[in-house]
């Protein structure tokens, strides 16, 4: 009897031994995909946040592979798809991903987000009621602040009409403005500082819009407990050095802070703005 349960014990550990070395190979060989909005460019995204990943791999041990999807209504097919493992997106996107496939925050920016809408300095336009019949430039549909909370409250709030232009990203919109190709622009406060100087120089504020959370790192429910907090943890050690606080700079989370899916974007449902939402499959 004794050698039997000696032989069982060991069949059972020798099991349990090769499922978990397998568990972790498979985990180390295979990358996390973590996608990114694509509110930038490519280049600019890469120049972001392939040092942050690196830097996350050293400080977790875990693989990410960067994802830029071609454009925001592409980007949205592949969360609304789920084939995310982590991804940074905007406040109203984490409100759609949680209802579609349970995406929890993870992160986000201590500052919050504030939407502005541009005009040129020189030009007619001074307030958002000037704007009644005109053309205004947005870099996606479904940009939050930039866009969908921004023509809401256009709608809403201000009342007007107008004639909404998407050009992809934010940067595209400051130059519709100053080429008169749109009366006005949306975009959000974070972005507008990034800007050249001699951008910034030519186009003044003419409407904001209330601050709401920023835009935060979200996980499937896929990726295991353990690894959600070793990800998080690691991202918040960041700031205890020079080259990590540079890092989360350059990736616009430069004060971190735990984000809460209740208290951070579950009021963002009681706006109602899915009849602004605009869902291409691109």
């Amino acid at each position: 009897m004794a050698d039997w349960i000696t032989v069982l014990v060991r069949t059972l550990g020798t099991v349990f031994l090769t499922f978990f070395l397998a568990s972790a190979g498979a985990l180390g060989a295979t990358p996390f995909s973590f996608y990114v909005v694509p509110q930038y460019s490519a280049i600019a995204l890469s120049e972001d946040w392939e040092p942050l990943l690196r830097r996350l791999t050293e400080d977790t041990g875990v693989e990410f592979e960067l994802k830029i999807a071609a454009s925001i209504p592409k980007f949205e097919t592949e969360f609304l798809q789920a084939v995310p493992d982590f991804v940074y997106l905007n406040p109203y996107h984490m409100v759609m991903a949680n209802q579609a496939h349970g995406y929890l925050p993870l992160i986000r920016n201590t500052k919050n987000l504030s939407g502005i809408l541009l005009a040129r300095k020189d030009g007619p336009f001074k307030t958002a009621q000037d704007l009644d019949g005109q053309t205004i430039a947005f870099p996606s549909p479904n940009a939050f602040g930039a866009s969908l909370y921004m023509r809401a409250l256009l709608t809403e709030s201000v009342g007007i009409d107008f004639t909404a232009r998407y050009v992809t990203t934010h940067p595209n919109v400051y130059r519709h403005v100053l080429r008169n190709n749109a009366a006005a622009g949306g975009t959000v406060v974070v972005a507008f500082n990034n800007e050249l100087p001699a951008v910034v120089e030519q186009l003044g504020i003419i409407y904001q819009t209330p601050d709401l959370a920023s835009h935060p790192l979200a996980v499937h429910p896929r990726v295991p407990e353990a690894m959600r907090q070793k990800v998080t943890q690691a991202l918040l050690k960041l700031t205890q050095d020079d080259a990590g606080r540079e890092l989360l700079v350059g990736a616009r989370i430069a004060k971190p802070i735990l984000a809460d899916y209740e208290r951070d974007y579950f009021l963002l449902v009681k706006l109602q703005l899915e009849k602004y939402l605009v869902l291409e499959d691109k």
